[in-house]
């Protein structure tokens, strides 16, 4: 049976002098002959943090006084000795290295690497015999390789001033905008030494497919060090439903089995994620020599984007039911990935289910994640789109960066097969659309190869080899060919984001694009955070630490414009925090209202984005401290099931009623028209049935809709306990009158109750948690009261709260007291 040995844990990390890089910089050449404690799997920067040698990178600008470390050589190093049984062979096997790593065992050296997202295996048999020894593993600096291939290929734009596109590297080590400058190094994935003799299951590729039964299509192959006949039994749930023969010589065998009867997998939403434990033992004759074991699922999905009399559809279709996307993108959790665990990667993953989501996109400027993650989506019926790793660039196409694409597609199509989650391959980030519009055919580089070999032709023959039982995209944004530009928004995929850019959020009831993989608005993130990271005093929107947390181009100005056909001028800092977090709110439900009302013309939103790396303004809901922004919660009202929306249309205002249920909404829609202080002005009742899956648009009745004072008035809109809410007029038009507050508070297990209570309308009383303590959390965001209504804000914290701290200075405010300063 197939050993293995943990070769993680306790290592050592030096600068190396050696090392391929340039001259190194005045830093690391103070390190020199130090020797740093290494935790593997992990990071430079990591290990640099522990030891006390570096500065929080994630405070003020200190991420410009660590970028010393991307330019520096290092070196790791441990002693390793096979102390298992005797096996015929003996692997060291790697399943990450982060970048540009020699390895060399006992002075021997065993190989190179220049490629983050693939494993590596090595046959050390002849070099490990009981006796320990020396281990290295040394990394050029990723700026050394990256700039040698530009030397070599010559250059190639893109949209940030660094060379990621000429390393097989997590782009976003470079920067982006939201994310800062750390090029790390390490061995960023776990390491271990295998022993075994015969023969070994090398890969396991099952496609488990679902049209009314079961089908799986599994191939098994192997590695060996002898012919003779073998076998590899396939077992589902601890049942038997195959047997592979390998006879001598044979490394690889295939089959496609009818499994019968069994419970699909579905998204969140439409059934339940069943999954089944599926197994593959090699034998040799009775003798197990190796196990592989995942869990699975048996779903069928399909991606309509057929013509129609508009242009192409995008509808995802799972078992043959058309799903409604509601989606965010995913960043890596951290700029470090190596810190993840299983449990981050399962409190990110619920918290996304938490907000009513389905479908999670792996942004392409990322990495394929861990293992851990996919099970986590499995579990929980999630959806993936998995991007491959492009974005925002011309990459070169020729050696030495094309065969490492190959190798990396391969290895990760085969390595994810088993998860049901993962419902689509993408072939890059934006590269196919922002080619013209950035001008880049006209840079330098620009007509040289740029990438679309890749995603026209290498990767979706990969995928259609490897893997068939799920569809390929080119790109997001991607219209489906060249007869239509990559951004058109009538023809499949559409990333919206000149508005942001360029417009007010209201422009995104311009449009009804076929699905909405990209779009976002910013906001700083919780106070604690942005306090935690910036010490600037005063802190301003626009003082030195802040302006270093925000990464977008003119970001600060972008919010300020925002704000300004709204709100209006903040009148303080704390004021501009709470309106900028607001008007992201208010932005992100303007797009996803009106584009939900379109269904299925619209066949889903993907917000961009769930989460953070590090502290900074972002269009994230969730921020780089793992605290909720008010957007968060909106998400869950927002991605519900069921739920209402007034939209305005030329001929005046409608309710949007819609049922993503798998049963019909029947109900008394009631709409009235209603003072702010309560009165009843004008009503309308009528009874609705609408279909599961689907919306039903009914227009205002002009009696209702006819505002007498639109800044005094506003239009309430009731089914069931749906609700929505419709003003005529924007804010600063809008009379806010004091809404009469009380609030009390009781001190319960584990935090506080606190109930507010409204005499006349508050619009958006929002309660932030962490101003009470850092730790505190709250179960909502903003909420809009009408007159004579309540809601109780449960805040918890592990530690007692005194109930007088919700009277601390904004911990609970709302509109208009704000408004009126």
């Amino acid at each position: 049976m197939l050993q293995v040995e943990d070769l993680g844990g306790a290592w050592e990390l030096r600068a190396d002098p050696e090392g391929a890089g340039a001259t190194p910089p005045e830093q690391s050449r103070a390190l020199a002959g130090t020797t740093v404690p290494a935790s593997v799997p992990g990071c430079v920067h990591v290990d640099l943090l522990n030891d006390g040698r570096l500065v929080d990178p994630f405070r003020d600008d200190n991420e410009l006084a660590v970028a010393w470390v991307g330019r520096t050589d290092w070196r790791y190093d441990r002693d390793v000795a096979w102390t298992g049984p005797p096996h015929e062979r003996v692997d060291l096997v790697f399943e990450g290295l982060d970048t540009v790593a020699a390895i060399e065992l006992g002075g021997a050296a065993l190989g190179s690497t220049r490629n983050m997202h693939r494993g590596y295996r090595y046959d050390v048999s002849a070099l490990l015999d009981g006796t320990a020894r020396p281990l290295t593993v040394r990394f050029t600096s990723a700026y050394t390789e990256a700039e040698r291939v530009r030397d070599l290929l010559g250059p190639r734009p893109n949209a940030y001033p660094e060379p990621f596109n000429f390393i097989r590297k997590m782009a976003c080590a470079f920067g982006w905008d939201w994310g800062p400058t750390l090029v790390t190094a390490g061995i960023w994935r776990p390491v271990r030494l295998e022993g075994w003799s015969t023969a070994r299951l090398a890969t396991v590729r099952p496609l488990a497919t679902y049209d009314g039964t079961g089908t799986l299509d599994i191939t098994v192959g192997v590695e060996r060090t002898r012919e003779c006949d073998l076998r590899a039994r396939v077992l589902l749930d601890g049942r038997r439903i195959a047997v592979l023969d390998l006879p001598g010589g044979v490394t690889a065998a295939h089959a496609e089995v009818a499994v019968g009867d069994v419970t699909p997998w579905h998204p969140r939403g439409y059934g339940e994620p069943a999954r089944y434990e599926l197994t593959v033992e090699l034998l040799d004759g009775d003798r197990v020599l190796d196990r592989w074991q995942r869990h699975t699922g048996f779903r069928t999905v399909t991606i309509d984007r057929s013509a129609d009399a508009v242009g192409h559809r995008f509808v995802v279709h799972v078992n043959g039911e058309p799903v409604l996307v509601k989606g965010v993108n995913w960043i890596p959790d951290d700029v470090f990935p190596s810190r993840m665990t299983r449990e981050r990667y399962e409190r990110r993953l619920r918290e996304a289910a938490g907000a009513g989501v389905n479908l999670v996109r792996v942004w392409g400027g990322g990495i394929y994640e861990d293992r851990a993650f996919y099970e986590v989506c499995d579990e929980l019926g999630l959806m993936v789109w998995q991007d491959f790793p492009f974005a925002c660039a011309c990459y070169p196409e020729e050696e030495p960066l094309f065969s490492e694409v190959v190798a990396e597609a391969r290895e990760n199509v085969l390595r994810l097969a088993a998860h049901p989650s993962l419902i689509t391959w993408c072939g890059n980030n934006e590269n196919l659309w922002l080619r013209d519009p950035c001008g880049w055919p006209e840079q330098p580089g620009g007509q040289s190869s740029w990438g679309e070999t890749y995603y026209l032709r290498t990767l979706p023959d990969i995928v259609a080899e490897l893997d068939p039982s799920r569809p390929y995209q080119a790109g997001s944004p991607w219209s489906g060919s060249w007869d239509h530009a990559p951004n058109d928004p009538d023809h499949q995929t559409f990333h919206s984001w000149d508005v942001w850019n360029r417009r007010d959020y209201t422009h995104y009831r311009d449009s009804a694009p076929r699905f909405v993989a990209e779009f976002g608005w910013q906001a700083p993130p919780a106070w604690t955070t942005l306090r935690d990271a910036v010490s600037d005093e005063p802190l301003l929107p626009d003082s030195p630490g802040v302006l270093h947390h925000q990464k977008a181009e003119d970001g600060n100005g972008k919010l300020a414009r925002g704000l300004a056909p709204h709100f209006g001028a903040p009148a303080s800092t704390e004021a501009w925090h709470y309106l900028t977090q607001l008007n992201q709110v208010r932005a992100v439900r303007t797009g996803v209202e009106h584009w939900r009302a379109h269904w299925p013309h619209t066949g889903g939103t993907i917000l961009w984005q769930l989460n953070d790396l590090w502290p900074v303004t972002s269009w994230a809901a969730i921020d780089g401290a793992g605290r909720y922004k008010p957007l968060y919660f909106a998400l869950r009202d927002l991605y519900a099931p069921r739920a209402l929306t007034v939209q305005p249309r030329d001929g005046g205002p409608v309710v949007a009623v819609l049922n993503d249920h798998r049963d019909p909404w029947t109900g008394t829609l009631v709409i009235e028209r209603r003072g702010t202080g309560g009165a009843l002005l004008a009503a309308a009742a009528e009874p609705v049935r609408v279909a599961p899956r689907s919306v039903a648009v009914l227009p205002v009745p002009a009696a209702v809709a006819r505002f007498g004072d639109p800044a005094a008035e506003l239009l309430v809109v009731r089914l069931d306990d749906a609700r929505a809410l419709w003003f005529a007029v924007e804010d600063l038009d809008f009379t806010y009158d004091d809404p009469g507050l009380t609030v009390d508070v009781d001190a319960v297990a584990g935090g506080l109750d606190v109930r507010v209570h409204a005499v006349a309308l508050a619009r958006d009383v929002l309660l932030q948690p962490d101003r009470i303590h850092p730790r505190a959390v709250v179960d909502r965001g903003f909420v809009t009261l009408l007159p004579g209504e309540s809601v109780v804000f449960h805040v918890r914290a592990p530690l007692d709260l005194a109930p007088g701290l919700v009277k601390a200075p904004w911990v609970l405010t709302d509109l208009s007291s704000v408004r009126r300063g």
